[in-house]
């Protein structure tokens, strides 16, 4: 996942009708006021370089591989 500029989201603001822009604020307040100082897993893993993510995958396959072997016995 790719991070966004300040200057994209002030270019995607100039872009909004002005009959939305008052969601748009609401909603960058909102996301202020979550101070989320942890990601989601998911964002998380997203931030990983893709070789990264490829060696983890690799990892979580070999082990589900070993976890149906020993299902299988």
């Amino acid at each position: 996942m790719e991070m966004a500029t300040y200057s994209q989201v002030q270019e995607l603001v100039r872009q909004l009708p002005t009959t939305k822009l008052l969601t748009a604020y609401n909603f960058l307040l909102e996301l202020m006021d979550k101070k989320v100082e942890t990601l989601s897993p998911q964002l998380e893993f997203m931030q990983h370089p893709t070789h990264k993510r490829y060696q983890l995958l690799t990892q979580q396959a070999e082990q589900m591989v070993t976890h149906y072997k020993k299902k299988q016995l």
